[in-house]
C-alpha cells in the first residue's frame, strides 16, 4: 500500500531511500550522516560533500529580510560540517524563486550568502537558477575536507560514553535560528585535542537528534533533563523540540570528563559546554522518552 508522505515521515522515508543508493568503492559515508565522506583520487585526507536547502515559510517566513535569509542558507550547511569537525572550502549555490520577485531581493540574499561563507573562508564557485511558480527555495552544496583520523560519524558511540552539548538549547523560538554561527572552531579544538566518538549538530531538536546518534551507534542513552543548558526564557520542552539550535551533541569517554571540562571553559569562556547524560546498552537501561524535535512531512 503506497502511504502518503505525512503518515511515513522523514525518518521512515529515508530509510527506504538510502537502501538503494548506487555507491561505489569510494564511498566511506554515504547517505545518513551529517556529511557524505569519500576517498579522493591522490588525496591523503577525506573529501565532505554537503546539500542542504532552505524554503520559504519552511525555514523562513517571507518577511524575512534577504540577507537574513541568505545568511541562514549558507551557515546551515556549514554546520552539517562541523559536526564532522570538517572544513568547508567551496559552495555552490541553487536559487529557484519567482520571477516577479525583485531583483534586489537577490542581491541581498547574495550578501548575505558571501558574508557567511566569508566568515569560515569558503569560495562561492558557481550554481544554477530557475524559476519557479511555487516558493522561494535556497540549495547550498558544500564541498570540503577532514583528515582521516579526525572525522567523526554519528555511529562511533560507545556505552558509558558522556553526552555533551555546546551553547544552550531553546532559542529558535526566538530567532536563533536567523542568526547562529556553525561550530566549525569548536570542533576543531575538539578533534586536535580529545578522541570524540561520535558527533551531530542539532538542526532539529535535541528529541529527534539524540535518537538518530544513539541509533546510528546502535545504543540507548539517558539524560537528565534538568541538566539541559536552556536559553532565556526557555522551558525544558522547547529545548528539546524546538530544533534548529546549531549546537554540537557530541560522546567522550567518562575519563575524560574532568579535562575536558577545565579545557573547554579555559579555550571558550564564553559558551557553556553542558553535560546531559550519557549513552547506554539498550539492554541494560531502558531509553526515556524524548518529545520529539522538528521532522518534515508530520
Amino acid at each position: 500500500m503506497t502511504r502518503a508522505l505525512r503518515e511515513l515521515g522523514e525518518d521512515k522515508l529515508l530509510a527506504q531511500v538510502f537502501p538503494r543508493l548506487n555507491r561505489n568503492a569510494r564511498v566511506v559515508m554515504g547517505a545518513g550522516d551529517d556529511c557524505a565522506v569519500v576517498k579522493f583520487h591522490g588525496a591523503k585526507d577525506w573529501l565532505l560533500l554537503k546539500t542542504d536547502c532552505v524554503v520559504e515559510e519552511i525555514h523562513f517566513a517571507r518577511e524575512t529580510s534577504a540577507r537574513t535569509v541568505g545568511w541562514k542558507a549558507m551557515m546551515r550547511a556549514l554546520s552539517d560540517f562541523a559536526a564532522m569537525s570538517g572544513i568547508p572550502e567551496f559552495a555552490l549555490i541553487t536559487l529557484a524563486i519567482a520571477g516577479k520577485k525583485k531583483a534586489s531581493w537577490v542581491d541581498e540574499l547574495y550578501r548575505g550568502l558571501n558574508r557567511a561563507a566569508a566568515r569560515f573562508d569558503v569560495a562561492i564557485v558557481g550554481g544554477e537558477t530557475s524559476e519557479t511558480v511555487g516558493p522561494t527555495v535556497i540549495v547550498v552544496s558544500v564541498a570540503g575536507g577532514v583528515e582521516r583520523d579526525r572525522c567523526v560519524l554519528r555511529s562511533g558511540g560507545k556505552a558509558n560514553d558522556d553526552l555533551f552539548v555546546t551553547g544552550k538549547l531553546g532559542g529558535s523560538i526566538r530567532g536563533r535560528h536567523l542568526n547562529f554561527f556553525p561550530r566549525i572552531d569548536e570542533a576543531r579544538w575538539l578533534t586536535a585535542n580529545f578522541k570524540v566518538h561520535a558527533m551531530m549538530d542539532l538542526s532539529d531538536g535535541l528529541g529527534t537528534d539524540l535518537p538518530r546518534l544513539a541509533g546510528a551507534s546502535k545504543l540507548g542513552f539517558a539524560i537528565d533533563e534538568r541538566a539541559l543548558p536552556l536559553s532565556r526564557g526557555c522551558t525544558i520542552q522547547q529545548a528539546i523540540s524546538g530544533g534548529e539550535d546549531y549546537e554540537l551533541l557530541f560522546a567522550v569517554s567518562p575519563r575524560e570528563r574532568k579535562r575536558l571540562q577545565k579545557r573547554w571553559q579555559k579555550k571558550f569562556p564564553g559558551l557553556p559546554l553542558t553535560r546531559i547524560g550519557r549513552l547506554n546498552q539498550k539492554s541494560k537501561i531502558k531509553n526515556q522518552e524524548l518529545r520529539s524535535g522538528y521532522v518534515h512531512f508530520r
